[in-house]
């Protein structure tokens, strides 16, 4: 990348037709106005579900592509092919990372591999029945209160807490309403973090954040109310427990497959063990998201941040 970023045409990409597609869009804004407050004149804004979308990326001779989507067919693997086809580089991690990461049961297997402590598990595939003995054999083998979510979701949407084996079946139906295979998990009680990673093939974890939500969990409300209710930087934790947090989330980027950037976010036991949650692998880019609060604790400012991000997009492509 040279030093003119003039010379650059960028396509801020957003919206979409996933449960995410408002943050997407208010993501994308505050995007455009950082890059061009980093210097960038060509910044363009396109929401995928616009009629015409196509012939505009494919057409308009842009150089990079920088990815504001989140949940399915912007976080899933399914525009970074598109972008692939189209030989148009793009933020963030690519096609295989990001399906990966985005299907939590996937992505616990590529976890347990890389020695990352993940929660007990058990997934419902879409067609599956949840009968009696079903809801029984679960409750046996995982225990209560659970966790049940899509495997194939983002933002907390569709997840339920579950303190009370009745109440079993309701969630899985309720996740299943998204689409896919159902995730339910034995919950982890503790300290919730998040853990930002800056960077391609020498990633380095930023400030280590703690989440205080007063909620069951960290919800779709609580996500984006303003960032100083919720966001502790840095976390209140001991200095082993928080180094132990940023190599494993650094590890979970690298098992992954991830670029450019990644959030991780963990459960701390008692104990202090770190029980990853899930990976973001594009994560929110609004004043209230959790990697620019942890960015700006470090001094990096977002429009440094945003031209940060398409500098590293051009290397992997290069």
């Amino acid at each position: 990348m040279t030093n003119d970023v003039t010379a650059y045409k960028v396509a801020v990409l957003a919206g979409g037709w996933s449960d995410e597609r408002d943050i997407s869009l208010a993501s994308a804004k505050e995007v455009k106005s950082a890059l061009e407050e980093a210097g960038f004149t060509q910044v363009d804004l396109l929401d995928i579900a616009e009629d015409g979308f196509a012939d505009t990326i494919a057409h308009g001779r842009y150089d990079v592509a920088f990815v504001a989507m989140h949940g399915k067919y912007g976080e899933d693997g399914c525009i970074q092919g598109m972008l692939e086809v189209l030989h148009i580089p793009y933020t963030f991690s690519g096609v295989l990372a990001s399906s990966l990461a985005m299907e939590k049961g996937m992505a616990k297997a590529v976890y347990r591999r890389a020695n990352i402590p993940v929660s007990p598990d058990v997934v419902v595939e879409q067609n599956d029945p949840m009968a009696a003995e079903d809801v029984a054999r679960i409750v046996d083998q995982l225990g209560l209160p659970l966790f049940v979510k899509p495997a194939c979701n983002g933002s907390s949407y569709g997840v339920s807490k579950v303190a009370d084996a009745g109440e079993l079946a309701i969630a899985v139906e309720k996740a299943r309403s998204a689409g896919g295979r159902v995730l339910i998990e034995a919950a982890v009680e503790g300290t919730e973090i998040t853990v930002p990673v800056l960077g391609n093939d020498d990633p380095r974890a930023l400030t280590v954040i703690e989440v205080v939500t007063g909620a069951d969990f960290y919800d779709e409300i609580v996500k984006y109310e303003p960032s100083e209710l919720h966001h502790v930087i840095p976390a209140r934790i001991d200095p082993k427990t928080y180094a132990l947090a940023q190599e494993l989330a650094v590890r979970a980027h690298v098992a992954l497959g991830c670029r450019g950037c990644s959030r991780s976010d963990f459960i701390l036991r008692a104990d202090g063990t770190p029980v990853i949650l899930e990976t973001n692998t594009i994560p929110g880019m609004t004043a209230a998201s959790l990697l620019p609060d942890s960015a700006r604790h470090e001094g990096i400012s977002f429009p440094s941040l945003c031209r940060t991000f398409v500098e590293l997009a051009l290397e992997a492509h290069a």
